[in-house]
């Protein structure tokens, strides 16, 4: 099987180090990056490559959504996946129109 190279987007510190504790006992995951913010999520993508972007949609400065357009537009075999704690559509259905393949709610 071969590895999904995984960067891990989300403004809140203790939130990225704890899904990349829970990640980094798959084996067939490596975790190339970690982002705080927008910008930095679509420099590393561009850098990085990975093959899956676990995206946070609400983001001090450049919002989940409005990276995920722009990384989708530029990198489309780059798949997203919208994490969030907001459960409305209003939330998840513009991060899916702007390129993101599928969401998962935080407390999942």
């Amino acid at each position: 099987m071969d590895t999904i190279r995984l960067l891990i987007v989300d403004d809140q510190t203790i939130t990225r180090s704890g899904l990349k504790s829970l990640l980094a006992s798959q084996k067939n995951l490596e975790i190339v990056g970690e982002a705080h913010d927008g910008d930095e999520a679509i420099e590393m993508a561009v850098s990085l490559q990975p093959d899956v972007i676990l995206m946070d949609l609400r983001m001090a400065g450049m919002n989940g959504i409005e990276a995920t357009r722009r990384i989708h537009r530029t990198s489309p075999h780059i798949g997203i996946l919208v994490i969030t704690v907001f459960e409305d559509d209003t939330s998840v259905f513009p991060a899916i129109r702007a390129g993101a393949r599928g969401y998962l709610l935080k407390n999942t």
